[in-house]
């Protein structure tokens, strides 16, 4: 075989190498495998969560809360975490709830109160309420059977206008919530004496404030007591409401965000009822 054939033979495998290589590249076979980078784990924290729905103006219990895991990121500074307090006993001792607190939202230092903390009445109070004082004897409390945060009914008993002894009595609000009675603002052990009971303190609009207030000059005022059903009933369609606002909020966050609902009490203003 002549030289010049050699040398053609070289140059034609040396193309065909030459077009072996770019054809694999424009095919992906020298591509370098790609491995699927492993997220780390989400850390999480233990934080302090309802575990039943929980109405303003009832004392919290440890069996109605509980520790849940909750992605570090989220935990809002106002929630109760494990770290900085261990003891759920501790956590709810002597507090009320101040908010409507539903199923698995997370307890805030906004949402609870310690009873014997200053201006426990002003943050008991539902938003836009008033808290009103009024005389009462013992009678006129259900001889002492009726405490804070019960619903009572008022009633005015005043004379006729044609003077002599004839008086008329009438229901004047319904519903009302009883704030405390004197300064008592649980239904705990350590109670007064009924003997020392002087005034009733209601959770009042505005309007019924003014009411309450011309009714006592024009008579004597007395609380009837109202059913436990009523008022559990009552409870639960604040606690309904808040519920709904919570889930609205909860499907609206589309960035994975925690919504907290912060003094979400929804309550019609009546002049005649105290819902």
């Amino acid at each position: 075989m002549n030289t010049p054939r050699l040398v053609v033979l070289a140059l034609a495998a040396v193309a065909a190498g030459g077009a072996a290589f770019l054809a694999r590249g424009f095919l992906g076979g020298g591509t370098p495998k790609v491995v699927a980078a492993v997220p780390p784990p989400v850390t999480t924290a233990e934080v302090l969560v309802a575990s039943s729905d929980l109405v303003p103006g009832r004392a919290v219990t440890p069996d109605q809360v509980h520790w849940q895991s909750w992605p570090k990121g989220s935990v809002d500074p106002s929630f109760i975490t494990q770290a900085t307090s261990p003891n759920i006993d501790a956590v709810v001792k002597g507090t009320v709830v101040r908010a409507p607190i539903v199923s698995g939202e997370p307890i805030t230092a906004n949402k609870i109160i310690h009873a014997d903390q200053a201006g426990m009445m002003a943050a008991t109070l539902t938003p836009g309420m008033r808290a009103v004082s009024i005389q009462i004897s013992i009678a006129s409390i259900a001889g002492g059977f009726i405490q804070p945060n019960d619903h009572v009914d008022l009633v005015l008993t005043s004379q006729t206008a044609d003077g002599g002894k004839k008086f008329r009595a009438t229901t004047i609000l319904r519903n009302v919530r009883v704030l405390a009675i004197d300064q008592l603002f649980d239904n705990g052990k350590a109670q007064k004496p009924v003997s020392d009971v002087k005034t009733a303190t209601l959770e009042l609009t505005p309007q019924q404030t003014e009411r309450v207030t011309r009714a006592q000059a024009s008579g004597v005022l007395s609380l009837s007591l109202r059913s436990m059903v009523e008022q559990v009933t009552g409870g639960q369609s604040r606690v309904a409401a808040a519920r709904a606002k919570y889930n609205a909020n909860e499907n609206s966050d589309a960035n994975g965000e925690v919504s907290v609902i912060r003094y979400g009490v929804l309550r019609a203003d009546s002049t005649t009822g105290g819902q």
